[in-house]
C-alpha cells in the first residue's frame, strides 16, 4: 500500500451499503438500492473527497443502481455536481450465477462454510450458473439490450471479472490518465478487488483474502503513462494529510 504522498489520479469506492449488503444476499447484478446508512456513507465519503481538496474531469460508475446512486452522491456532496458521469456496464459487479438473491448465511448451512467462501473469494471458482431462461438472466432484462449477448454473464469467476473490467481499463481510463484527467470511479467489492489485483500486481492468495468496505474512497496514483504507482484509503482521519 502506498504512501498517501502521492498526488492522486484516480479515486475509486466500492458503493456504499445496499439493501441487501445489509441483509446478507449474494447480490451480483440485481439491483437493489442503497439502505439509509448507505446513503450516509457515500456523504461522508463525499465530505472527505471535499475536506483533501480533491477534484476531477471525469466520473464512471457501474450501470447497477447502487453504485450510480453511491457516485452522484459522493460528487455532490463533495462539490462536484458538473463532473460528467458515464455508467459503463464493464463496471458491473461479478456475477454470482444462480447464487443471485440468495441468502449467504442459509447457502453455508447447506453446503458449508468453505464451499461459500471459495464462491465469494476464490480467483478462479465460478458460481452455479443462472439458466438463460430465468426471468433475473441478463437476456431476459432490457436494461442490457445494447450489450453483445455473447458478453452476457450466466455466472463469473473472479478471472473472468478481471477480464471485463480491464478491458473497459486499457479502452477507457488509461488514454485519460495519460491526457492528464483526474477521475472518480464507483464500482462493487468484487471488481475493485479484480482491478487492484491487475494494477497491483497482487498473487491470487492475496486477492482472495482482499476485503474493499463499502463507501471509503480509495486514492490511486499513476505515472504521465498511466502506470500504477501505488493506493491507500482516504478515510475521515486522512483529510488534513499532505
Amino acid at each position: 500500500m502506498s504512501s498517501p504522498l502521492f498526488i492522486p489520479s484516480v479515486v475509486m469506492i466500492r458503493h456504499a451499503q445496499s439493501e441487501w449488503n445489509r441483509e446478507g444476499r449474494f447480490t451480483g447484478w440485481a439491483d437493489p438500492p442503497l439502505t439509509a446508512a448507505g446513503r450516509a456513507e457515500a456523504e461522508r465519503a463525499g465530505r472527505v473527497i471535499a475536506a483533501r481538496g480533491l477534484s476531477f474531469d471525469r466520473a464512471y460508475s457501474s450501470r447497477l443502481l447502487r453504485a450510480r446512486d453511491t457516485a452522484d452522491i459522493v460528487l455532490r456532496t463533495a462539490g462536484e455536481v458538473g463532473v460528467p458521469l458515464t455508467a459503463d456496464w464493464r463496471l458491473n459487479e461479478r456475477h454470482y450465477g444462480a447464487l443471485q438473491g440468495q441468502d449467504k448465511a442459509t447457502m453455508a448451512a447447506r453446503v458449508g462454510e468453505q464451499q461459500v467462501w471459495r464462491w465469494r473469494r476464490g480467483y478462479v471458482e465460478r458460481p452455479p450458473e443462472m439458466a438463460a431462461g430465468d426471468p433475473a438472466h441478463p437476456l431476459n432484462d432490457a436494461k442490457w439490450i445494447d450489450v453483445p449477448s455473447s458478453q452476457l454473464p450466466n455466472g463469473e469467476s473472479l478471472a473472468q471479472t478481471r477480464a471485463r473490467v480491464m478491458r473497459f481499463w486499457n479502452e477507457e481510463i488509461t488514454p485519460q490518465l495519460r491526457a492528464g484527467r483526474r477521475l472518480f470511479i464507483a464500482s462493487h467489492g468484487n471488481t475493485l478487488r479484480a482491478l487492484i489485483m491487475a494494477l497491483h500486481g497482487m498473487r491470487v492468495d492475496e486477492v482472495e483474502a482482499f476485503e474493499i468496505p463499502t463507501g471509503v474512497p480509495i486514492v490511486y496514483a499513476f505515472s504521465s503513462r498511466g502506470e500504477a504507482l501505488g493506493w491507500h484509503y482516504l478515510a475521515d482521519g486522512d483529510q488534513a494529510a499532505a
